[in-house]
């Protein structure tokens, strides 16, 4: 099977249409950089299947953002991604989580903000409250919320491996929703399992062997960080010269580190006079 893929598929005798994301490279890049909690671990690649999930279901070109915030141990969790399908994350936590913590033990009180940033047009956020029992069920009444159609999501994660499963009503004149609730009832029965070990045409036959669904072509789902060494002279020049020249004479240098790949970008004296004076060269990740 191959990993970091999704799939789309639709039905041809039901207004409904699905996608399937399987996770594997990826995820294991965005947890390589931090010594997350295994529980964390978990919700990491549940957000990471969700944030692609959803950037499946908008047709647009740009950014999307999925965070999760609160006041427990963990503050932040977060996964950048784009209409490519281009995914990285990380997440602030603070304290002893257990291995079996669950999203309101971890997060507390919280809610989950996405953003869209398409390349053209309006920034769109949208805001839910933590406080349904999972990070899938909290999405469901996002949906609910921002696009009222009815849309069922499955998320799964170990640690090693992450997937998910989006349902939803296509939208159509029919308001009867039988075959969405007949569907999804089906789809309800997926098991972690079989997400981490069948590939998408064996799942779907599992569950569908007795609808017509169309299976589309594939899409890679990978990972990259969008810093730089640019981004990172960028935000020293926003500071004023002086502060940034009284940490140079104390420090000697002035090392810029990426949160989300722990890249790190050192400047010494002549990198920032060069900056300052407009002729700082690019250089590649130290």
């Amino acid at each position: 099977m191959k990993n970091d893929i999704l799939h789309r598929y639709i039905f041809d005798n039901a207004d409904v249409r699905g996608e399937l994301v399987q996770l594997e490279n990826c995820y294991q890049e965005v947890l390589s950089a931090h010594a997350y909690p295994i529980a964390l671990q978990n919700l990491i690649g549940e957000l990471m299947a969700a944030t692609s999930l959803l950037t499946a279901t908008i047709k647009f070109t740009g950014d999307i953002s999925v965070q999760l915030q609160g006041d427990g141990p963990v503050s932040l969790a977060v996964i950048n991604g784009n209409n490519k399908q281009v995914l990285r994350g990380v997440a602030r936590w603070n304290g002893d989580i257990t291995a079996d913590a669950s999203l309101q033990e971890m997060l507390g009180k919280g809610y989950m903000v996405i953003t869209l940033t398409p390349d053209e047009g309006e920034r769109y956020q949208g805001v839910v409250s933590l406080d349904h029992m999972n990070l899938a069920a909290c999405l469901e009444e996002y949906f609910n919320q921002s696009e009222q159609l009815p849309t069922q999501i499955q998320l799964f994660a170990n640690g090693k491996q992450a997937a998910g499963m989006l349902l939803q009503v296509l939208p159509s004149k029919s308001e009867q929703n039988d075959d969405f609730e007949h569907l999804s009832t089906l789809t309800a029965t997926i098991k972690a399992e079989e997400l981490f070990t069948l590939d998408a045409e064996q799942v779907l036959h599992r569950l569908y062997h007795q609808e017509e669904v169309r299976l589309f072509d594939p899409v890679d789902v990978t990972f990259k960080c969008s810093c730089s060494r640019e981004r990172s002279a960028a935000a020293i020049k926003t500071l004023p010269q002086a502060e940034v020249e009284a940490i140079l004479a104390e420090e000697g240098k002035i090392e810029m580190d990426c949160e989300y790949c722990t890249a790190k970008y050192p400047f010494d004296a002549i990198d920032i006079a060069a900056l300052y004076s407009g002729s700082h060269s690019s250089q590649s990740k130290q």
